[in-house]
């Protein structure tokens, strides 16, 4: 099984076709646990988070083509962890976005059992935030390093420094969202060049990065920005 992240911005039906390899995935995973119909956790840590998670379910629904999935949803705030129940007896889980620090922290006290799921077939699926809370060190907000701007902030209101917080451990460089579209490139790139991170994928809106045993695939409008340290820099590549 596979771990899909899409870089935020696939909302509308339209978008579902990104969704469709996730829930695929989860299909045949309760095929092969001998149960009829997929069961999906679907989380959501969001001021709004009854709403985004029903708009996510919504989607993956969209995405079945008319195959039978059982949603479980699960909407938390900011201070209310996750628990246990929100995983069991799953076939997929799905996480979708909001404040990056807020989602992690509602789904840190689960971050093992997430990473067993996944090593025993189950698919994960991870929007904007939850793309980047995938990654074993997981971005924060900030927008500088050392003190320098390294992303767009509102001059009104200065920003913070980057920092790195443990991830769910799915994929082995960090991971970020939104690039093309909140000129995110340019934080990548510093905290390569400052050695913050040893690596990082940039996932743009519409498009999904899916991470399986076969490498990656890139589905979607956009681009997945690939930024490594260089002999004499960084080195900025597209998957």
């Amino acid at each position: 099984m596979s771990v899909h992240l899409i870089g935020g911005g696939a909302t509308t039906r339209a978008d579902a076709p990104l969704h469709t390899p996730f829930v695929a995935e989860a299909i045949r995973r309760a095929s092969e646990a001998g149960r009829a119909q997929p069961r999906i956790a679907v989380i959501s840590l969001h001021p709004e988070a009854e709403e985004k998670a029903a708009a996510l379910g919504e989607l993956l629904v969209e995405a079945a083509a008319g195959a039978a999935i059982e949603l479980h949803l699960t909407a938390g705030r900011a201070g209310e962890p996750i628990g246990l129940d929100a995983l069991a007896d799953i076939d997929g889980m799905a996480v979708g976005g909001g404040n990056v620090e807020t989602v992690r922290a509602g789904l840190e006290p689960v971050f093992d059992s997430m990473r067993r799921l996944v090593a025993d077939g189950v698919p994960y699926l991870g929007i904007s935030a939850g793309a980047m809370i995938a990654a074993a060190g997981s971005l924060g907000s900030g927008s500088r390093i050392g003190g320098v701007v390294v992303s767009p902030e509102d001059p009104d209101e200065p920003g913070v420094e980057l920092e790195i917080e443990v991830g769910i451990g799915l994929v082995d460089v960090a991971i970020e969202v939104h690039v093309a579209q909140r000129g995110m490139l340019s934080r990548l790139v510093a905290a390569v060049e400052s050695g913050l991170i040893t690596g990082a994928l940039g996932i743009d809106e519409r498009t999904a990065l899916i991470v399986g045993d076969g490498g990656l695939r890139v589905e979607g409008s956009g681009s997945v920005w690939r930024v490594l340290p260089a002999e004499n820099g960084v080195l900025v590549s597209t998957i």
